[in-house]
Order: C-alpha cells, then structure tokens, then sequence
C-alpha cells in the first residue's frame, strides 16, 4: 500500500539495525558499558572482532534476500562469541523477514536478556509486537528505548512508538509522541506525515495543513499518499481551489494509484 519507505507503518522503514534498513540511517552507536563512551574498534578483542565480520557478511546477504545464508554466518557468529546481542537481534529480524514469529521473538528476547538496555533491540522488538497488535507490550519497549541517552536513533523510535499509538488508537499520545520525534527531527518527512496524519483524525485541520504542506514542499517527498491526506484536509477546511489544485497533482503524477481511484469515487471521508 505504501509507495515511499518513510510512509506510514512499513516494518523496514522503522528498523534501527542500519545494515537491514536503508530508510533508518546509520546503524546505531554501541556503548562501552564500563566507561559511558562510545565504543570503537579498539576496544574490541579479536574474538568479537571475528564475530562481527560473520555479522557483516550476514547482514550483506540478509540485505541481498539470503536468509539462509546470512543465518548460517549468523550462527558462526554466536559460535565465536554468544554474548554478542546485535547477532540475536539481526537473527530476529531475519526469522521475522521469513515469517518464523516464534524464533524471531525468541532471539529478541535471548538480545535483552544479554543487555536489556540496547536501544536498537528494544525499537526493533517493540516494532516487531506492534506489528502483532500487542500494543502495550510494545509501548513499553519503545519508552524504554525512548529512555535511554538520546542518540540520532531516538527520534525514529519516538516515530515508530507514535506510528504504533495511532494504530492502537490513541491519538492524544500519539500527537505528544510525534510532535516530540518531530522536534527532535523537523527534516524527517515520515514524522511530519504521520503527525498530519493524526492531527487530521483529531480535527486540528490548520495544525494538519501546516505538517503536510512541510512534506509536499519537497518534489521527491511527494508520493500519492501525502497528496491525499493534503487533498482530504482543504476538503474538510473547505478549501475547495486547493483541493483541486492538489487533486490536478494526484491525477497527473499517481493516475493508478488507490489514493486516486478514492478521489474520482470522492471518497473524502473515508
């Protein structure tokens, strides 16, 4: 349904392994517990250091559709060091990529347990349980992942908790939740689209208009979603030549879309 990777729910969209997202960004900073610094290289043994190249190689054939090969290095992985958790957490993803939802849970679980303070682990499994409708299980995760010291990463999982609260229905948290990601980060077209999205469900028409005009302001941010939501909010503000302005837009660039089959059926409210 979704034509863009920041739209809307999309499983990879949100995911903050970098390596198996190219909408998330870089992959998150790992933390040397023992000083508060950000871990490098040379803090590495050779053990882990060995570990982590089978995790490279992994994420490389996960990212080209490979499971089972990137599961297999995944396993050598764990098998030169089993206290690695970024290993279970990728595990996890895969076997989620390959609808096995009771492995994938299991090695997410196996990742907290090994540290139950890894950002990336508790986004990524929070993401995974709202996908499965257990919405305060999964809130939970994200204020947890939300808690810790902020990173570039945390406002993809304030972007991902407020994405979760809008399809549980709570719209009042889910507006807190999205206005903080978007304080956080104003450039990121996602959190601007699911916040105007929200607000127009609260009926905060002019606060909608204000986000999603940020979105189509920017040529290659435009997709037929955001068209729509746009087209929908002058509708209701009763702004009829910019509704049809935005309706020419939907026609000439998205013609087969469903955003445009609701719009010749004038399905406004829907």
């Amino acid at each position: 349904m979704l034509t863009a990777c920041w739209l809307g729910a999309s499983l990879m969209a949100l995911g903050l392994l970098g390596q198996l997202s190219g909408c998330a960004g870089g992959p998150v900073p790992r933390m040397n517990s023992s000083s508060g610094d950000i871990a490098t290289a040379s803090d590495e043994g050779d053990v882990r250091k060995r570990a982590r190249i089978r995790m490279e190689l992994a994420s490389t054939y996960y990212a080209q559709g490979q499971y089972t090969t990137a599961l297999d290095e995944l396993k050598q992985a764990v098998a030169i060091d089993p206290s690695l958790p970024d290993a279970y957490e990728m595990r996890a993803l895969i076997y989620d990529a390959m609808g096995d939802g009771d492995r994938a849970e299991a090695n997410y679980k196996q990742a907290l347990s090994l540290n139950e303070r890894n950002g990336s682990v508790l986004h990524n499994y929070g993401w995974y349980l709202c996908r499965k409708r257990q919405f305060a299980e999964a809130d939970a995760l994200f204020e947890r992942a939300a808690s810790l010291p902020q990173t570039v990463a945390t406002s993809k999982t304030l972007l991902a908790r407020g994405v979760c609260q809008i399809s549980a229905g709570l719209y009042p948290e889910a507006e807190k939740t999205l206005s903080h990601s978007y304080e956080m980060d104003p450039s990121n077209p996602a959190t601007a689209y699911n916040l105007a999205s929200v607000l127009y469900r609260r009926g905060e028409l002019e606060r909608a208009r204000f986000y999603i005009r940020r979105v189509n302001s920017v040529p290659n941010q435009v997709t037929a979603e955001s068209l729509w939501l746009a087209i929908r909010i002058e509708h209701r503000l009763g702004n009829m030549n910019g509704r049809d302005e935005l309706a020419s837009q939907l026609r000439s660039r998205f013609p087969t879309s469903s955003e445009a089959t609701a719009l010749e059926l004038g399905k406004f409210d829907d």
